[in-house]
């Protein structure tokens, strides 16, 4: 079993930052990548990016690339999503989550998931 928790999420200004963190316990050997989706009020969850447990690489939304990087921790099993030039579109509840083997892009079917953490980008 894996457990994630996020954290970080809060109100912020457009064109700020947030960096959001999830991190990762239990037998996380069985990850294959970790993600990040958000779920704005009123809309289906969408995929922001998610990043190869292992390998580090990593693939973004074209509406967040270039503006979010994901990166790994490995020692402390911790994912960052850090979030630069915020728009109020980027506003949502921020979910990580997990898959224990390779999918293709665009799946929705995860295997573990955290809590949520709710970000609020203001004009």
């Amino acid at each position: 079993q894996v457990q994630l928790v996020e954290s970080g999420g809060g109100l912020v200004q457009a064109g700020g930052s947030l960096r959001l963190s999830c991190t990762a316990s239990g037998r996380t050997s069985n990850i294959y990548h970790l993600g990040w989706l958000r779920q704005a009020p009123g809309k289906e969850r969408e995929f922001v990016g998610r990043i190869t447990w292992s390998g580090g690489i990593t693939y973004y939304a074209n509406s967040v690339k270039g503006r979010f990087t994901i990166s790994r921790d490995n020692a402390e099993n911790t994912v960052n999503l850090q979030m630069n030039n915020l728009k109020p579109e980027d506003t949502g509840v921020y979910y990580c989550a997990a898959l224990r083997r390779f999918r293709p892009l665009g799946t929705d079917n995860y295997d573990w998931w955290g809590q949520g953490t709710l970000v609020t980008v203001s004009s």
